[in-house]
């Protein structure tokens, strides 16, 4: 932002949270949308009670809010109809309790209409947590990932156990992206750039992106460059193109039966199977997108008769999951 900004008296939108939330936006999909984000912030802070809004509690209410502007759902009709809705995991593990009680106590009855059934945890979370075996921890790890494991590895990995591996597997795959600026690796090096990457002292890489060829059947796009002066080229896969490659169905919203996905995001876990009995609230899939976590629940009670997805399935909002007859 280039100057102040009095909508912060409206939005409540702490500042250290303000970027990400319009970066995540913009990778949902929403960044056109980022002025209904802001107001939907405010209504779901309102929703869940009027949170103090600081790092864990803020994440939760910007992923309601872009999980109101995604759905196009009001206030209104989330507490109307929040025993059907499939909410952002964040949101549901907070009304179970999973950060603690917040000041003022929960937001009745709409707390007992999302989490339904699903365990409560009174008190403060970490009273009740067993000990952290961080021995057994730092040996799991090398086993895992070799023995190249910091100190600083063991604390992420026993923190965000599930980033870390995922930070952990793009690293093996990728090599170092950490020694290249933040608009390389966001956005890529335009054409006829040069760059320099350092990856330790005295060991400086000089690299100038020269062409891209065009689309292959596979998906994939020849990249050249030049690398301390010399040519080379790889294959790179171009995910936006074969996103518009792929062609998945949309759930029709007057089909009862048809079960959308409530947001974009990868197919993470798949719960059931055709032909499967399921009741209204149990569990289908949980998708995931920019650390935001969703389990989509079923809306009716029925059975599977069609399966759309599988896990690693990438999706589109309102993208067809699956189908079921009453």
């Amino acid at each position: 932002m280039k100057s102040g900004n009095a909508d912060v008296y409206e939005n409540e939108i702490p500042g250290g949270q303000y970027t990400n939330l319009h970066f995540q936006a913009h990778s949902m999909g929403l960044g056109n949308k980022f002025k209904e984000v802001k107001k939907a912030y405010a209504e779901a802070n309102k929703l869940l009670g009027d949170l103090i809004k600081v790092t864990p509690s803020s994440k939760i209410v910007g992923d309601l809010a872009q999980f109101m502007v995604q759905n196009h759902l009001t206030r209104a009709e989330v507490e109307e109809r929040a025993d059907e809705l499939s909410f952002p995991l964040s949101v549901v593990e907070f009304l179970q309790g999973h950060i603690g009680i917040p000041y003022g106590g929960f937001p009745e009855p709409f707390r007992s209409k999302v989490i339904k059934s699903l365990p409560r945890m009174e008190g403060r979370p970490g009273a009740s947590l067993p000990p952290m075996d961080f021995t057994a921890l730092e040996s799991g790890l090398r086993t895992s990932h070799g023995n190249d494991i910091t100190h600083e590895d063991v604390m992420s990995a026993a923190m965000y156990p599930k980033v870390f591996h995922e930070f952990k597997e793009f690293t093996s795959n990728f090599g170092p992206v950490d020694c290249l600026n933040t608009r390389l690796f966001l956005e890529g090096p335009k054409i006829a750039e040069e760059f320099q990457v350092e990856l330790e002292r005295g060991k400086t890489l000089h690299i100038k992106a020269l062409a891209m060829s065009d689309l292959n059947k596979s998906g994939q796009r020849e990249v050249f460059f030049e690398l301390n002066g010399q040519l080379r080229s790889v294959l790179v896969k171009d995910t936006a193109a074969m996103k518009e490659m792929h062609f998945h169905p949309k759930a029709l919203k007057d089909v009862r039966g048809q079960i959308g996905a409530p947001m974009p995001g990868k197919v993470v876990e798949v719960k059931v199977k055709e032909g499967q009995k399921v009741e209204k609230g149990q569990p289908l899939c949980v998708l995931s997108a920019m650390k935001m976590e969703m389990v989509v629940n079923s809306p009716l009670s029925g059975t599977v008769s069609k399966l759309h997805i599988k896990v690693d399935s990438s999706l589109e909002g309102d993208d067809l999951i699956l189908e079921i007859t009453e």
